[in-house]
């Protein structure tokens, strides 16, 4: 009787702010992912703060600044998501 063959796949993987060289978990390809920005709570927090302390023309700023936003993974060639740096 032969015994069924158990494959653990890493879940997370370990990106950063900018573009990551890894191998794909659903293509199995060797790729630099793609990142897009996204904004979180904490670029909502902190421009809510700045609108509560009058700072109208700066309450925009939290939206540009790409540290105060997500960075979201993503394989170029299968489009799967890989992980977010946050």
């Amino acid at each position: 009787m032969q015994q069924p063959t158990v494959i653990i796949q890493q879940s997370s993987v370990a990106v950063g702010p900018g573009s990551t060289r890894l191998v794909c978990p659903s293509c199995h390809a060797t790729v630099s992912t793609r990142v897009q920005r996204e904004a979180s709570g904490k670029t909502h927090i902190i421009a809510l703060i700045l609108c509560l302390f009058i700072c109208w023309p700066c309450v925009c700023i939290p939206y540009c600044t790409d540290s105060c936003r997500n960075a979201n993974h993503y394989c170029p060639n299968c489009n799967a998501y890989l992980g977010t740096y946050k």
